[in-house]
């Protein structure tokens, strides 16, 4: 089958969601959790921004700088595993849908420790970028989807309203099981975005 990864990021973890379609119909290939950060470097990996909150600033901006790459390793690692499992079932990926936050303004590492919730926001932009440089670095056609604008797309590209297209999700949630929350529902809106898209 063509498949497309839906991700959806948290800080140091993902849902990731695999959506294929067969007969016409969409299904799910694949549903994990991933881990984004080393189990071993959990502790200041996950939040690093919080991790170095208290540091001087030259400590601080190693720590969260030493994150950012933790963060772009592993998800290159977790990637090319989920497009190896993929390849291995015999499924072709076409795209990676990555949902995205609101942009973050161009804040310094010492601007964002000045305000709690900076550093919250920092650490929500972090790993969804780590995610897109991954599906880039693996050689995936990545659709980076706003959060925000995901009712809007489904509308646009699947060319449905989003009742209908939630609808669906639901019954792919009963086809798999639990877990089954707004992160897995939302992931695999974004892949079926993807793979609607190549299919035009």
């Amino acid at each position: 089958m063509r498949v497309a990864f839906g991700w959806k990021a948290h800080s140091g973890w993902a849902a990731l969601v695999v959506i294929g379609a067969r007969d016409g119909d969409a299904c799910v290939v694949d549903r994990r959790r991933v881990g984004l950060v080393e189990d071993a470097n959990r502790g200041w990996a996950g939040a690093p921004y919080h991790a170095a909150e208290e540091m001087a600033p030259g400590p601080a901006r190693e720590l969260v700088e030493r994150a950012c790459v933790e963060a772009r390793l592993c998800a290159i690692r977790k990637m090319r595993l989920a497009v190896e499992r993929a390849t291995q079932a015999g499924h072709e990926v076409v795209a990676c849908a990555v949902l995205t936050p609101a942009p973050m303004p161009d804040w310094s590492i010492e601007q964002i420790r000045a305000v709690h919730f900076r550093m919250h926001k920092a650490e929500g932009v972090m790993f969804p970028d780590a995610l897109a440089h991954a599906a880039e670095t693996c050689g995936l056609r990545l659709l980076a989807v706003p959060e925000k604008d995901l009712a809007a797309q489904v509308e646009q590209v699947m060319a449905m309203p989003v009742s209908d297209a939630m609808k669906k999700v639901a019954m792919l949630g009963k086809s798999v099981g639990p877990p089954w929350g707004a992160d897995q529902k939302n992931a695999t809106l974004a892949a079926m975005i993807a793979l609607a898209e190549r299919r035009e």
